[in-house]
């Protein structure tokens, strides 16, 4: 049995929300809403994507990233998870090396909020960029929907970062300023720039942009 269909049977106790009734689950339903930090994989999308060069990659996404919880929908984040469906919650561990974190964008429907699990993460908001905020070791930022935002680890190591998507169960909200696209394909191609902008679309150029 799949954890997908663990779920439904898990669900279907608690009458598709917050049970109103308490139940117990069986060891293979508690099983199956545990994930283990030595178990978890690269997210199903570095698959994907295994031709495109790591510089392009890194542009996008941190270096690696780990799904902990996943809904069972489209999400940029793939579809393999230790965990599948919680409410409407997304998470995963980021690590990035010194200088390295993912472009400007923006989850249109969903709150995206960081924790800093070791090192130094400078959090950006704006296009063009406006603030800028040093988070250390647990700190959190919470971004809400329609915040273009982008990170950086400023530190001397690795730096980890846990992340917590909440919302809409629909996780196909994520997009880009148009510069992210104009960048890509400068450097690495319209292939490339188009195989992202299918995960997550590019917005269309601002009126400063168009300028």
């Amino acid at each position: 049995m799949n954890s997908f269909t663990l779920l439904s049977s898990f669900m279907q106790k608690g009458r598709g929300r917050m049970p109103t009734e308490i139940f117990t689950p069986t060891a293979e339903e508690m099983d199956a809403r545990i994930a283990r930090y030595d178990e978890l994989t690269p997210m199903s999308t570095t698959d994907d994507l295994d031709w495109v060069p790591q510089d392009a990659w890194e542009i996008f996404f941190a270096r690696k990233i780990m799904a902990v919880i996943l809904e069972d929908t489209k999400s940029p984040f793939g579809n393999r998870a230790p965990i599948i469906g919680a409410n409407g919650t997304t998470m995963f561990i980021s690590i990035m090396p010194p200088g390295q974190g993912p472009c400007l964008h923006d989850h249109n429907e969903t709150y995206e909020t960081f924790m800093v699990l070791q090192g130094s993460i400078e959090y950006r908001v704006g296009d063009p960029i406006e603030h800028k905020r040093v988070l250390n070791q647990w700190d959190v930022f919470s971004c809400p929907p329609g915040v273009y935002r982008e990170f950086n680890n400023v530190g001397d190591g690795d730096a980890v970062q846990l992340t917590i998507l909440t919302g809409p169960i629909e996780r196909d909200d994520v997009t880009m300023p148009h510069s992210v696209k104009e960048r890509v394909t400068s450097e690495y191609g319209a292939k490339v720039a188009d195989a992202f902008g299918e995960i997550m679309p590019f917005d269309p150029p601002s009126a400063q942009e168009k300028v």
